[in-house]
């Protein structure tokens, strides 16, 4: 149970930590309610933003979840996962920088924009060894299980984690949006903030690494 609940509190801490980070794009929705000059235009671009990351996170974890069913393979599984995330946080410690492409897609295509900075960022693959550990693949019977009933237990959980940290992401980023636009303003940013980039990509290296570590 403890076990479990760690995960789960995981899910929750790195959708708050994507949340805060300014990178995954509150600023926007705060720019949006400036340029409009409504609070309403706050909470429709966050709204935009928390569906193209919910998309995200279920494009990356709804392949692992259909493969989950191979219960044969889920230890090579959980290695390969591991290996493709501690390779994403290692591109963004050595690069720490966007794809050009982002920059030139339009204002108004905010769902567009966080789904693919989610991908860019690595966000969904923080997720990856996360949800191999709640799936606890470990204590299925291949042979007493059916592929479609794990399948569908598997297909309900990525639902649930990926809803769960879009959740925590978008209101971490709602709190402080909200408060840069009533009272801390845009000096907020310039004056107070510091780059979480190197902290991400160190994250992601530690995540992938625990998971390599509990699939070895």
């Amino acid at each position: 149970m403890t076990s479990t609940a760690g995960l789960w509190l995981a899910v929750v801490l790195s959708g708050a930590y994507h949340g805060l980070n300014p990178g995954m794009g509150w600023p926007l929705a705060v720019s949006s309610a400036l340029m409009e000059q409504r609070q309403s235009a706050l909470w429709r671009a966050l709204a935009a933003l928390a569906g193209g990351h919910f998309v995200a996170m279920l494009g990356v974890l709804l392949p692992f979840a259909l493969m989950a069913a191979l219960v044969e393979y889920q230890r090579e599984i959980r290695i390969g996962a591991a290996l493709i995330v501690i390779t994403m946080g290692t591109y963004i410690a050595i690069t720490r920088r966007h794809p050009r492409m982002l920059s030139r897609i339009p204002p108004g295509k905010l769902a567009l924009w966080s789904f693919l900075v989610a991908l860019a960022h690595g966000a969904a693959l923080m997720l990856v060894p996360i949800y191999l550990g709640l799936c606890g693949l470990d204590e299925l019977d291949a042979g007493h299980r059916a592929v479609s009933e794990i399948m569908t237990t598997n297909g309900l959980l990525v639902l649930a984690v990926a809803a769960l940290h879009t959740t925590a992401m978008i209101l971490g980023g709602a709190i402080l949006a909200f408060a840069v636009y009533r009272w801390l303003g845009l000096q907020f940013l310039s004056r107070s903030w510091f780059n979480l980039e190197l902290i991400w990509a160190l994250s992601l290296i530690l995540v992938g690494v625990l998971g390599l570590w509990s699939a070895i």
